[in-house]
C-alpha cells in the first residue's frame, strides 16, 4: 500500500489517499478516475511527500509504543469492520460486482479477501475497493 497526499488544483484543498501501488495511482490518474473529495474536480495532483517507513529494527521504547499504538488502531478498525460489514471471504470480487450491478441496493457493506489484481480490476470498473492490513490476533 502507498499513501499519497493529493491536492486539487481547482479548490486548492488537499487530502490523503491510499493505493495498492504507484502503478495503480498512475493508471487511475490517466483514466481520469481520480476526483477531488471536496469539489469533484478531476484536476488532481500529488504533493511532495517524505516516505513513512515502519522498521522491524526498533531503535528505542518510543518506536515499540508507536508500533503497539498502530496495531491497536488496526485492531479497533478490524472490530468495526467485523461488526458493521458482511464477511464474504474469498468471494469478495464476485460479491462486490453483484452488489454494484444489482439495482436493488444492500444496506450492509461487505469485506473479504481479494488479490491486488482483483482490486485493480474492480477499481477499473468503477467499483470502489480498498486493501486494509489484517492482523490475526488471539485476543481479537
Amino acid at each position: 500500500m502507498i499513501k499519497y497526499r493529493l491536492k486539487c488544483n481547482s479548490c486548492f484543498k488537499s487530502y490523503d489517499s491510499w493505493y495498492s501501488s504507484s502503478f495503480e495511482y498512475e493508471k487511475l490518474r490517466k483514466k481520469e478516475y481520480l476526483t477531488c473529495h471536496f469539489c469533484n474536480s478531476k484536476d488532481i495532483g500529488k504533493t511532495i511527500m517524505a516516505p513513512n517507513l515502519l522498521s522491524l529494527n526498533f531503535k528505542d521504547e518510543n518506536d515499540i509504543k508507536n508500533n503497539k499504538k498502530t496495531k491497536k488502531k488496526i485492531l479497533e478498525f478490524q472490530n468495526f469492520i467485523k461488526n458493521n460489514f458482511e464477511n464474504v471471504g474469498d468471494d469478495f470480487a464476485y460479491k462486490a460486482r453483484e452488489s454494484h450491478y444489482n439495482s436493488r441496493k444492500k444496506t450492509k457493506g461487505i469485506f473479504g479477501n481479494a488479490t491486488k489484481e482483483q482490486i485493480a480490476n474492480l477499481n477499473e470498473e468503477g467499483i470502489e475497493a480498498h486493501s486494509f492490513p489484517w492482523i490475526d490476533d488471539k485476543n481479537n
